[in-house]
């Protein structure tokens, strides 16, 4: 199998099982809405990022796919971390306020961001599957 693929879902199921673990554990009970979960810890779109940055960094080194890779996952996590997590403070500040002054429009979605820790051990996730997938 392709080792960038394998990584990628590494990845992506550790990312999503540990945001599924998370979950239980603070909240004491299950949602098959964690599942699939946007926003929260760990960022599975950091893990991704880095999983893509790792692979091409051990397949080819410091070139110029690298480099893009690199680029790219800058401006997703910082995506991620900057305006996708202040819409996502605003859809629950929406929310909130529909509720306080009772208004009977249904609540917006609204996909969370991530803060930084969450984007920093999403990233380390991806690397973590990187070099596991390399190891099988």
């Amino acid at each position: 199998m392709n080792q960038t693929l394998l990584a990628l879902i590494f990845a992506f199921l550790g990312s999503q099982g540990f945001k599924v673990v998370y979950n239980v554990h603070k909240r004491k009970s299950f949602s098959w809405h964690d599942i699939f979960e946007t926003g929260g810890m760990p960022s599975s779109h950091s893990a991704l990022v880095m999983t893509l940055v790792t692979s091409i960094y051990l397949l080819e080194g410091f070139t110029s796919a690298f480099f893009i890779a690199v680029i790219l996952a800058f401006i997703v996590i910082r995506d991620a971390t900057g305006v996708r997590y202040s819409a996502g403070l605003q859809g629950q500040f929406l929310t909130k306020l529909l509720k306080k002054h009772k208004i009977k429009k249904q609540a917006p979605h609204f996909a969370l961001g991530h803060t930084p820790m969450q984007a920093f051990v999403g990233s380390c996730v991806g690397i973590v599957a990187t070099i596991i997938s390399t190891i099988i």
